[in-house]
């Protein structure tokens, strides 16, 4: 093997990524080392490329960016099993430290000390990038590729959906980024009805009719009475909160029926207002934040929701860009009507 790779990194604390030839990464004790064959472009990565407040605050130059992939093994490190040269993985991106109190007590994807692959340690946005063995999921040998590259950001929505319960009931998806339109598709494939998608950018309103979602309303127009309307004046069973904003959480919370669930997944710019007496406590609305996925609960779920076939994330993905124009991957993440859904990276030189 070579003794050096090409990696997307942000080599210096300024906007953009930049592609440098580096050393191939060395396997330690429970590593893997994989081949990337795929990787996908995750909303935090956007927040790298710009260069935002949280970023200049958490990111630590240089590093190679990237979190989203599958691959092949091509070197197991000392002290792993259960992983063999040749296996096709994915990754899951909390890296736990396995003897905190979350971890001792099966909470390790909210770790106490935990790390993030491609923002605390070197990412896969690379020829090859050094995976933790805990954090490797084994695929199916002829999984597609695309979706294999995806299942962390899905697992997010799977693991939403899971704690939202919502088998036979109502349920609103707040948000039209990837996490709300995988988190459609997931509601739907979970047998819940009917599904009602709240989005924002109308390029969008297409992917959520594949998708199977029942209604689908542009934020701007009158969320409240499409619910109360479809729902007899009951309210939504289930409030899956995907976006972060005010007005998202706002709303949502009206719509939520007495004792219904709120699910909260996106992420504020900064601190929110909530109607806590007249939106939760006297409604008694329960309220659950999601941060990753439940390792492994989430991804043997789906696995089961993939193979079974009623889940189907690929209308999520619409763009291939080669790791080489990274650069102008992001530039049309960033689109300002957000022509875009998931953005897949072919390997390089591909």
């Amino acid at each position: 093997m070579k003794r050096t790779m090409k990696a997307v990194l942000k080599a210096k604390p300024s906007p953009g990524f930049e592609i440098k030839e580096i050393p191939i990464p060395q396997v330690g004790y429970g590593d893997l080392l994989v081949k990337v064959r795929r990787a996908a472009i995750c909303g935090t990565d956007s927040h790298i490329w710009s260069w935002d407040e949280w970023s200049q605050k958490r990111i630590k130059p240089p590093i190679t960016i990237g979190h989203e992939f599958c691959g092949d093994v091509v070197e197991v490190g000392p002290g792993v099993t259960g992983f063999s040269v040749g296996d096709f993985v994915s990754a899951e991106s909390h890296i736990p430290c396995g003897t905190c109190y979350q971890c001792r007590n099966d909470q390790q994807h909210i770790c106490g000390n935990l790390k993030i692959l491609g923002v605390d340690t070197d990412g896969c946005y690379a020829e090859y990038v050094r995976l933790p063995a805990v954090c490797a999921w084994k695929n199916p040998k002829d999984m597609d590729v695309n979706v294999a590259a995806v299942q962390e950001p899905l697992g997010n929505s799977v693991y939403c959906v899971s704690e939202g319960d919502v088998v036979g009931k109502s349920v609103a998806v707040f948000g039209c980024g990837p996490a709300g339109m995988f988190a459609t598709a997931v509601s739907k494939a979970s047998s819940a009805y009917p599904v009602i998608s709240v989005i924002k950018h109308e390029f969008r309103r297409k992917i959520m009719k594949e998708l199977g979602a029942d209604y689908i309303i542009n934020k701007n127009e009158d969320v409240k009475k499409l619910v109360m309307d479809v729902t007899q004046g009951v309210g939504v069973d289930v409030v899956l909160e995907m976006t972060g904003s005010q007005e998202a959480i706002d709303v949502g919370l009206s719509v939520v029926r007495k004792g219904g669930r709120f699910v909260a997944f996106g992420i504020p710019s900064g601190a929110v207002k909530m109607a806590l007496a007249e939106g939760v406590i006297f409604k008694g609305v329960n309220i659950t934040g999601i941060n990753g996925r439940l390792m492994y609960k989430t991804w043997f779920t789906m696995q089961g929701l993939l193979r079974s076939g009623r889940l189907n994330p690929k209308p999520v993905i619409t763009h291939t860009y080669p790791m080489e124009k990274i650069n102008e991957a992001m530039e049309k993440m960033k689109s300002p009507d957000r022509s875009v859904g998931k953005i897949v990276l072919l390997p390089f030189g591909s």
